[in-house]
């Protein structure tokens, strides 16, 4: 642990071996933020860790108080977590955080210029191109000179009962969740037993769109750490078609991942995967259902927005040290070619490499 002293507060930066013993703490500012997304969580700098090798940092400013014994201690107040990501392919960043939607510092704002010179410092230290802040309301600071705004999160406001999400919903995406039901199409959901069949899904519509698959262990740790997370599995005679995983946080309802299989879309199985998963929101008592992240006006764009998702802001800001924040973005016109050439690899070769191409891959 390294410690950076001011007048008024204390900065620290918490490594790999600080971060396990500080993680209660961490959690408490978390809690203590407000912030209704378990995408939020401090518990995924573990998660990356363990599953894609990102290795972990967190800046926390603290402040003193009293203890009930009269006693002086510590409070961590604004954290700011960070994953080093390291590839021989595309080199080094410093990321807050990569996989998930959102970024950036928790806690009281009046921290957050000097946990961003902090990782500025810390991201020039370890060589990285640059350092990326995934954040949804831009954060003024002289040093994050670019910025990325061209996706948007969809996310939908939940009414209190499933049969006022059913009125609210086009007569179009009601006959698309008739049909599913019509064909027979059944809903499975759990944690563990289920990931297989996730997974397996997963692969096949991420080799059709050209991207390099996610390990399953990053999967198998996202239901390890978050009690809260459970899959959906959309089945056909018993064979899988249509899976997602959702986390449910204070009041909101994340899907951090969701596939289907596109030969089968016929059945409409996506579209009965994603009423499922707006129906088990309502049931718990939810009040937003996030979609995800999608590019303006793309396909997942207007897939999400048929069910009445908003789109939000995506303001992800940048201190770059080489080069441009658009030079390693999979949407970068010099990568089309890996892509087409990734869409027609056999299934089984993706899922043996993909893991290995994108842990370099924010």
């Amino acid at each position: 642990m390294s410690r950076i002293s001011r007048q008024d507060r204390d900065i620290r930066l918490l490594t790999r071996a600080d971060l396990f013993a500080a993680e209660d703490d961490l959690v408490a500012c978390y809690h203590a933020s407000g912030i209704p997304f378990l995408s939020r969580h401090p518990r995924w700098l573990r998660v990356l860790d363990e599953a894609m090798g990102h290795r972990p940092f967190c800046l926390v400013a603290c402040e003193s108080q009293k203890t009930y014994g009269g006693s002086i201690g510590e409070r961590y107040v604004t954290i700011l977590p960070l994953a080093h990501v390291k590839s021989p392919l595309f080199g080094s960043r410093l990321v807050s955080l990569p996989y998930v939607n959102y970024g950036g510092t928790l806690g009281k704002p009046e921290n957050t210029p000097s946990l961003i010179n902090e990782a500025v410092s810390l991201a020039k230290k370890l060589g990285a191109r640059y350092l990326e802040l995934r954040h949804e309301t831009p954060v003024e600071h002289p040093a994050l000179t670019q910025a990325v705004t061209d996706k948007v999160h969809m996310r939908l406001l939940l009414p209190d009962t499933v049969e006022a999400l059913w009125k609210s919903l086009s007569p179009k995406v009601r006959n698309q969740i008739r049909k599913s039901e019509k064909l027979g199409l059944v809903v499975e959901w759990g944690r563990e037993e289920c990931l297989t069949d996730f997974y397996r899904v997963f692969c096949h519509n991420m080799r059709d769109l050209g991207t390099p698959v996610f390990p399953q262990k990053l999967f198998a740790g996202i239901l390890r750490a978050f009690p809260e997370a459970e899959i959906a599995v959309v089945r056909f005679k018993h064979r899988a078609l249509a899976a997602g995983i959702v986390l449910h946080g204070s009041g909101v309802t994340e899907v951090p991942s969701a596939s289907s299989l596109r030969k089968w879309n016929w059945t409409c199985a996506n579209m009965g995967l994603y009423w499922a998963m707006l129906q088990r929101s309502v049931e718990r008592g939810q009040k937003e259902f996030d979609f995800g992240r999608s590019t303006l006006e793309s396909s997942t764009y207007r897939f999400k927005k048929q069910w009445g998702a908003q789109p939000y802001p995506a303001h992800w800001q940048y201190h770059v040290f080489r080069g441009t924040a658009c030079d390693l973005r999979p949407d970068n016109p010099r990568f089309r070619l890996a892509t087409a050439v990734w869409r027609r690899l056999p299934v089984w070769l993706t899922r043996c490499l993909g893991p290995w191409i994108v842990k370099g891959i924010p």
